[in-house]
């Protein structure tokens, strides 16, 4: 039985104030796509201008009714949803790592970023849309920011299983900054047991040729782009979430103008919902729960394992299909998948999730030992430099250079204020947040297997 068909859209619009290129006009020409009436549910990440998302709203009101923007940080989470349904209900979930207050230059840390979660009515089915933009990597030879990623991605994934509630359907829409190969993409999707909506590997959402923004750098290092943006999704118990289309919708410049919508695409996927036949006969009961969360399983299984990007793959669970391969056209700019509720292959997930965990687990093993010797590093800086402060009070400061001797006190003074904040405070603040992430993935490691039914 047909529940509903959504058409759900995600775009990072590239809003930073004073920051981003011909911020004005992309927004008014993103607001009159997104006035189109195409879309049922949007997502947009880096909305970081108040002004930017009361327009947002205002003028896409008349086909958008419903918004909400989440507030954290110092900016804001930069997180705003537009529905044509109403919103009943909204919750935020701040991560525990999320970068480095002195890194002004990346400032991650100043957004409070974290996932917010949309409890939106259509009819009389609830679905849940969740809007997340994961820590950005600034340095791909050398990314101090792998570890906090992995860990908002397994946070965010057990924030979505514990506040499934009765939704028929959960919708992960955000740029999540990891490809299909990295280990945070790996952690997000199979401990969350969601769908990534993509099956080909064609699609680029980052850094694309075509797109008006992307330096030479970036294409010399990934002449085809990246995908980095992306729409999970995941049916209730006995629904069928099918993914009916999925494309970039936005042309590769804004009408009649040189540039594009943004540094990154638009993402669209059309879903169709539907119930699940159950057998009603009450000599079966005894059998009922067993068979629906076979269904589930599987569902989940099938679909996730076509999604590895090129060069992504890592074990059997990146293998794709030859089912997957029959239903997903890759000439026409979007794919259409016809699910396969096979079983043959439910045990790909467990495996390539515990194989995830591992990864994660020794990269937040690698991280605290790091950890420990910042706190060496920056206490025996700390000593040093109050030794130096010592010497400069003591010494007599020579005639004509007493200001600039005076303003080098109170820097060095500065610097070892900052170094002693780093190994003690902050430093704990990173280790338990490493810590919590860490313990709660040993835990899912330990039980899983196990407990497969309730994971």
């Amino acid at each position: 039985m047909l529940l509903l068909e959504l058409n759900i859209l995600t775009l990072n619009i590239w809003g930073i104030p004073y920051v981003s290129s011909d911020r004005g006009p992309r927004l008014e020409a993103i607001c009159k796509e997104l006035s189109s009436g195409k879309y049922d549910i949007v997502s947009l990440q880096e909305v970081w201008a108040q002004h930017d998302s009361e327009q947002l709203q205002e003028k896409t009101a008349s086909v958008l009714p419903y918004a909400h923007y989440f507030h954290s940080g110092v900016m804001g989470a930069g997180l705003l949803v537009l529905s044509k349904y109403p919103i009943l209900g909204t919750l935020f979930h701040a991560w525990s790592v999320n970068g480095y207050f002195h890194r002004i230059q990346h400032a991650d840390w100043f957004g409070g970023k974290g996932v917010g979660l949309c409890r939106i009515l259509i009819g009389d089915q609830m679905v849940h849309l969740y809007n997340a933009h994961l820590h950005a990597e600034y340095d791909n030879d050398n990314d101090e920011y792998k570890t906090h990623r992995v860990i908002q991605a397994f946070d965010t994934a057990q924030f979505i299983e514990a506040t499934r509630g009765n939704s028929v359907l959960q919708i992960l829409a955000g740029d999540l900054n990891a490809q299909p190969q990295d280990i945070s993409y790996k952690v997000l999707l199979y401990t969350s047991k969601m769908l990534d909506s993509c099956a080909s590997d064609t699609f680029r959402t980052n850094e694309c040729d075509h797109n008006s923004y992307t330096s030479a750098r970036a294409l010399s290092r990934n002449p085809r782009g990246i995908r980095i943006d992306h729409i999970f999704v995941r049916g209730g118990d006995n629904i069928n979430a099918e993914i009916v289309e999925y494309t970039l919708p936005l042309p590769d410049r804004v009408p009649g103008q040189k540039f594009s919508f943004s540094d990154h695409e638009a993402v669209l996927a059309k879903l169709k919902l539907s119930r699940t036949t159950r057998n009603t006969d009450p000599g079966a009961a005894g059998d009922l729960t067993e068979v629906a969360t076979i269904e589930v399983n599987c569902e989940v299984v099938e679909e996730t394992c076509p999604s590895r990007e090129q060069g992504g793959g890592d074990g059997p669970a990146a293998t794709i299909p030859p089912t997957a391969d029959a239903t997903a056209a890759k000439c026409n700019g979007s794919s259409i998948r016809t699910l396969d509720r096979s079983c043959s292959s439910i045990q790909p997930l467990p495996a390539a999730r515990t194989a995830a965990l591992q990864e994660a687990l020794a990269l937040c093993d690698a991280s605290l030992l790091q950890l420990n010797t910042d706190r060496i590093l920056y206490y025996s800086a700390a000593t040093f430099l109050f030794v130096l402060l010592v010497l400069l009070v003591e010494f007599t400061a020579p005639v004509g250079m007493r200001t600039i001797f005076l303003l080098l006190k109170f820097i060095v003074f500065g610097v070892i204020l900052f170094c002693v904040f780093m190994a003690s405070i902050w430093n704990y603040m990173e280790r338990n947040g490493v810590m919590q992430g860490k313990k709660s993935m040993e835990i899912m490691l330990h039980h899983a297997q196990k407990y497969e039914y309730f994971y």
